[in-house]
């Protein structure tokens, strides 16, 4: 499986006439390719840079200079690349980084412009907007449900998700936030709602002024979503009773996903916050919620609904050593 765009950086001389015969040639060969100019200059005189465009619309856009150069691509990679190291937007050289990001936002706003209206969070999910497997499937996400908002307009949901990357609260957490919703080639709808459920927390957690680090691997084996401080926390998120095959009730469906987990990472980890997020409910599934209140059989839990104006509320089950306050209206 293909993952977010990474730059591969190959060490020692590269000109047009190596990128035609290295790397041009072989594309050509296997898909029909074409070496074409860029929109944008690289800002630093050492680079010059191309963009080889293949005729099964994959891409690869080249910065090169006397000693080394550095390639971003979704497409096939070349020999003569195999063996290059693979760096992030922020580990390549800021001017490269800087001028493959505005190439990538321009192509968007052609494309796409609807997207790239958000500046923040195209920013962000640049590396699986254009990544092999994901630039299909993520954009349909977005432009289909709303970025799991699924009774919202588009325009509402991107706000509400927009306002959390403004922050750049996330920014260090790039490449591990944005891949797990961008590496899949199929269009796993409950996979993806699931993902922006820890967006969602992201915000609940900032938004009460916590400091945390998502994806904290565990000695367990496990890695749950975040950890707040040496506070440990796991996100799940039903889907509507309208999507499910049994527990077709929606306080049927809290307790049943809540309870996977008690059986999974919670198993190992019983003193983890578990936050049960309920936005893909309509609102008389989350008026029988909340009429209700149930438990999962794990404390302490928080059941949430967010909804794209930015109003998030729910209740919990047992004390939580943390406060959310801010982030949170706790019925």
């Amino acid at each position: 499986m293909a993952g977010p765009l990474r730059f591969r950086r190959s060490e020692g001389t590269w000109t047009r006439d190596r990128i035609r015969t290295q790397l041009l040639a072989p594309l050509d060969e296997r898909f029909g390719a074409r070496l074409d100019g860029t929109w944008f200059s690289v800002g630093d005189s050492r680079y010059d840079a191309v963009r080889l465009d293949m005729e099964n619309g994959d891409f690869a856009l080249v910065a090169f200079s006397p000693e080394r150069a550095y390639w971003l691509g979704n497409t096939e990679t070349p020999e003569a690349l195999w063996r290059t190291d693979k760096e992030t937007f922020a580990e390549a050289p800021y001017a490269v980084s800087r001028w493959a990001e505005r190439e990538l936002t321009a192509r968007l706003e052609v494309t796409d412009p609807w997207l790239a209206d958000y500046e923040y969070l195209t920013w962000f999910f640049l590396p699986v907007f254009f990544s092999k497997d994901g630039r299909d499937t993520t954009r349909r996400f977005f432009n289909e449900d709303a970025a799991g908002f699924p009774d919202a307009s588009r325009e509402a949901g991107l706000e509400f998700y927009e306002s959390l990357f403004s922050t750049g609260t996330l920014d260090e957490y790039r490449y591990t936030m944005a891949s797990k919703l961008g590496t899949s080639p199929g269009f796993d709808l409950t996979r993806m709602r699931a993902t922006m459920g820890e967006f969602t927390v992201a915000k609940i957690l900032a938004d009460a002024g916590l400091e945390f680090v998502p994806e904290v691997e565990q000695d367990s084996g496990h890695a749950l979503d975040f950890a707040v401080g040496s506070r440990l926390v796991e996100v799940t998120r039903p889907e509507p009773p309208a999507r499910r095959s049994h527990a077709d009730h929606p306080v049927a469906a809290v307790k049943e996903t809540g309870g996977a987990k008690r059986g999974d990472q919670l198993a190992k980890h019983p003193d983890a916050t578990l936050f049960v997020d309920c936005t893909s409910f309509t609102d008389a599934e989350w008026a029988a919620v909340t009429g209700e209140r149930p438990g999962v059989g794990h404390e302490p839990t928080v059941v949430f609904r967010a909804r794209p104006e930015g109003w998030i509320e729910g209740y919990r089950y047992g004390p939580l050593p943390f406060d959310l306050d801010g982030g949170i209206e706790l019925l």
